[in-house]
């Protein structure tokens, strides 16, 4: 199939190229390249340097290459910078998909994977989360996503689109072949947060909160490994029925610490990690974590990565070979 990945020069969706290059499709990556990184790109895929919001030169991608079916990765994806900066938010990730939208429809394309998250429920009343708890987004980045949502099943129900909207959890670990890693410029994300204090790059981490209801008194989250996400992408592209959508938590299942990710760094790296314990950050909830049966029930996904050291090892093949990410 000829498929089109957008933001394909990022974290995840750098990883989807990957799979999609080595199951055989035809592949074309589309980044603007404000976060990623070109060196992350398969070799094998076709690459362009554009912008969602220039329609037209989508459109002329995707009647160039064929594209049959897009997954859409682009995305401003900081909660806290969404709360100062809202309109970048709704620019990049709901009308730049509106944009892309326009751009599927002139050239025919009628199947899409976009990625959603389990911020769209906001504070969920209980643990795990089902994919039918209420959807109470607490912040600018979880409302854009839940209104690509909203957007996305009334032109389904219009003109016919086929589309996924999976909505992920932590994503976390790099590819097990350790050929490319994950590299955020500024880096938020727990897990190399901590690999960049074990290499030496930063001196601590500060650890948000340690008076939470939680086992140990810190946040606790489920961590999906990225490789299994872009995997069940791929599951989910597979299953796309014309005019439908489809909603399920990417997830483990269950929920890991930040005592407890903190502690798998210092196994996996045998590095002394310095950690400084800081307040609260606003609207962190104590806990998230997925119940993912309803995807392995319906379409027999699972995550496979579960141990959480095999995830860290993982991350850390990338690191320790790549202390300075990419050249960009």
């Amino acid at each position: 199939m000829n498929i089109c990945v957008i933001g394909g020069a990022g974290y995840i969706g750098s990883h989807a190229v990957k799979l999609l290059v080595e199951k055989g499709h035809a592949v074309t990556c589309i980044d603007n390249l404000s976060n990623g990184h070109r060196a992350a790109v398969h070799p094998k895929a076709a690459f362009y340097v554009a912008d969602l919001a220039n329609t037209a030169a989508i459109i002329a991608i995707f009647q160039k290459q064929k594209i049959e079916a897009v997954m859409h990765f682009a995305a401003s994806a900081y909660v806290g910078e969404s709360v100062t900066d809202p309109r970048k938010y709704y620019r990049n990730n709901v009308s730049n998909t509106v944009s892309m939208l326009d751009a599927m429809s002139a050239a025919g394309v009628k199947k899409l994977v976009f990625s959603s998250t389990c911020a769209t429920y906001g504070m969920p009343p209980k643990m795990p989360i089902t994919e039918d708890l209420p959807q109470n987004p607490i912040n600018p980045y979880g409302d854009s996503k839940l209104m690509v949502e909203h957007i996305l099943k009334d032109v389904a129900k219009a003109e016919g689109l086929a589309f996924a909207a999976p909505r992920y959890f932590n994503v976390a670990g790099c590819a097990p072949d350790g050929a490319i890693g994950e590299d955020h410029r500024p880096e938020t994300h727990i897990i190399p947060a901590l690999l960049n204090v074990a290499l030496g790059k930063r001196s601590h981490m500060d650890l948000y909160g340690t008076d939470y209801p939680t086992k140990d008194g810190t946040c606790v989250r489920d961590y999906v490994h990225v490789w299994d996400l872009v995997e069940a992408h791929l599951v989910l592209l597979e299953n796309l029925k014309p005019g439908q959508g489809l909603f399920y938590n990417l997830g483990v299942g269950r929920g890991y610490s930040n005592r407890e990710i903190i502690d798998a760094v210092r196994r996996v790296t045998g590095k002394k990690i310095t950690i400084i314990e800081a307040p609260r950050r606003a609207g962190d909830p104590p806990e998230l974590f997925a119940a993912p049966d309803k995807i392995k029930r319906e379409l027999g996904w699972s995550a496979r990565f579960t141990n959480l050291d095999e995830i860290v090892q993982t991350a850390w093949n990338w690191f320790s070979k790549n202390p300075n990410g990419y050249d960009k």
